[in-house]
């Protein structure tokens, strides 16, 4: 039997609270709160055959309610569609929404869906995700950065990341980007001068400068022999971060926070970053980053997508050059399964789909939810 319908979904809205608050530039610049919990939204379908498929978004500090309510007006469109047909399915939910746009929460609660059928498509061959799409690597190198956040004074963020290689991490990534710049100067080689010469380290300035101080600032920090200066300038202007990649020796790292393939896309074609870090949650799911990631390659870029390492361990291991996975825990409390890390690298995990349960603390942190059956 080669079709098959989706022949129910259920929907949560689930809340995780981080360990403790953190503070990035944008907090203290004075742009945003500090960040206390994760906003996931959770898709759990299955099909006539009895094959069951799992995805999620995500949302920080705001926005997780409107993608939960968006999810709850299209989840009815994908009762009785051939879960294989994941491209036709994706832009039926993308023209249902065409009036809230391509971008932002619209599409954000699409990835959600497009991932669960990515898993249930994997899960159906008994497959990874990974080896389903094409595998290139068993393992990647990962960095860390929920020890780099700018509320922690710099001995901690020293502390955490020698904890954090201890346990088989290779990089550190630290926030930078505060109103006193020296102040960032100094942390910046403080963390070198502990970790010597010989550990990868990258900075995040999650968008708080200007050209001319991101200009400064990178001629400064070329001394320390840097992975990348991530989002140094705002998200959106394609045309600083090309001025900034061709003056610098450092490579230009963003992209995080665009949610379209047409934001995605000026980036790469005007040259304005030189490690493109993609979001499949926040461009629409694993379709559309497949598509970017192709891009990407094609126009010699190297890539690091952004969070989420339980999706992103199997996208990056389909790029063909080594691509770094950000190791940052905070979703782990909503699976049974932990990601393995050895000698600096993370393991692809070989079990079928994304090779994920939902855990128990899940379902106790699940504020709402909603079954849909045909």
């Amino acid at each position: 039997m080669n079709h098959d319908q989706i022949t129910s979904l259920q929907l949560s809205k689930v809340k995780i609270p981080l360990k403790f608050a953190v503070s990035d530039a944008k907090v203290l610049t004075g742009r945003q709160k500090a960040l206390e919990a994760v906003d996931v939204l959770v898709v759990e379908l299955t099909s006539a055959q009895g094959i069951a498929g799992m995805g999620f978004s995500y949302a920080l500090r705001y926005g997780g309610d409107g993608q939960y309510a968006h999810a709850m007006e299209l989840a009815p469109l994908l009762l009785g569609e051939d879960p294989n047909d994941i491209g036709k399915i994706w832009h039926k939910l993308l023209w249902a929404g065409a009036s809230v746009g391509r971008s932002g929460i619209a599409i954000q609660a699409i990835a959600a869906f497009d991932t669960a059928l990515w898993d249930l498509k994997a899960k159906r061959a008994g497959l990874s995700l990974a080896k389903l799409i094409g595998s290139h690597h068993a393992s990647l190198p990962v960095y860390n950065t929920s020890g780099g956040y700018l509320q922690a004074p710099i001995e901690e963020v020293v502390e955490k990341a020698q904890t954090a290689l201890a346990k088989g991490i290779k990089g550190i990534k630290m926030k930078v980007g505060q109103p006193d710049v020296a102040t960032d100067l100094k942390r910046v080689a403080t963390l070198r001068q502990a970790l010597g010469d010989s550990v990868p380290i990258m900075i995040d300035a999650n968008q708080q400068w200007d050209r001319v101080t991101a200009l400064r600032f990178g001629r400064s920090v070329e001394q320390f022999n840097l992975v990348w200066i991530e989002e140094p300038l705002n998200a959106y202007d394609t045309e600083g971060h090309a001025a900034l990649a061709a003056a610098l020796d450092t490579p230009i790292a963003t992209g995080e926070m665009l949610s379209s393939m047409n934001e995605q896309t000026a980036l790469i074609k005007n040259r304005a970053v030189d490690i493109i870090q993609p979001d499949a949650p926040r461009l629409g799911g694993v379709t559309p980053f497949l598509k970017l990631a192709d891009m990407a390659y094609d126009h010699g870029l190297a890539m690091a997508p952004h969070f989420v390492m339980e999706i992103h361990i199997h996208l990056a291991a389909c790029f063909p050059s080594e691509s770094w996975v950000e190791h940052i825990e905070w979703l782990e409390p909503l699976f049974n399964e932990k990601l393995e890390m050895t000698d600096g690298r993370m393991l692809v995990p070989t079990r079928p789909g994304l090779g994920l349960t939902l855990s128990e603390e899940m379902r106790a942190r699940t504020l709402a939810n909603k079954s849909f059956r045909l």
